[in-house]
C-alpha cells in the first residue's frame, strides 16, 4: 500500500502543529504561588469577622489579575466568603480582610477557613474564567476581639 508523498507531508505538517499549539500556552499560569490562613480569627462586637494569612506569586497572567478569597464555615451556623486583591512580584506578603457577617451568624469558636489565591482571566472588564493556583485549608478559631 502506497501514502502519496503529499499525504504524508500534510500528516507530519498536522501532528507538528498540534504540537506546537498544545504545547504553547496562551495567557499561562504560573505555579511558583502559595497561600496560607491563619490559624485564628477576631468577630468585632459589630460581628465584622478579621482573617489573616500569607501568600506568595509570582507575575499573573498578561489578561488577567490575581485574588485572595477566604470562606470561613461553622457546623452549627453559616459561611462566609470574603475577598481582597493580590500582589504578584515574587516576594511574600500578608494579606489581612474584614468583612460585615450579613447574617452567616459565625460566633466565636472552632471553624474552618478555606483560602484560595485564584488568577481571574479577564475578556475586557469582564472575568472570563477563574483558576485556584494555590490553596490552604484548616481548623481555626474565632476568638471576640479585645
Amino acid at each position: 500500500m502506497r501514502t502519496p508523498a503529499r499525504r504524508m507531508a500534510f500528516s507530519a505538517f498536522s501532528a507538528l502543529a498540534a504540537t506546537a499549539l498544545f504545547a504553547a500556552p496562551a495567557a499561562a499560569t504560573v505555579y511558583q504561588q502559595a497561600v496560607v490562613v491563619g490559624a485564628d480569627a477576631e468577630i468585632a462586637r459589630d460581628g465584622a469577622i478579621t482573617l489573616h494569612g500569607a501568600y506568595r506569586c509570582e507575575t499573573a497572567s498578561p489578561g488577567g489579575a490575581t485574588q485572595i478569597r477566604v470562606t470561613v464555615a461553622q457546623k452549627d451556623s453559616g459561611r462566609l466568603s470574603i475577598g481582597t486583591g493580590a500582589v504578584c512580584d515574587g516576594a511574600a506578603h500578608e494579606w489581612k480582610v474584614r468583612a460585615p457577617q450579613y447574617g452567616a451568624g459565625l460566633h466565636p469558636g472552632r471553624a474552618v477557613a478555606t483560602v484560595e489565591l485564584q488568577e481571574v482571566h479577564l475578556h475586557g472588564l469582564m472575568p472570563r474564567a477563574v483558576d485556584t493556583v494555590a490553596a490552604d485549608s484548616r481548623d481555626i478559631e474565632i476568638h471576640e476581639q479585645r
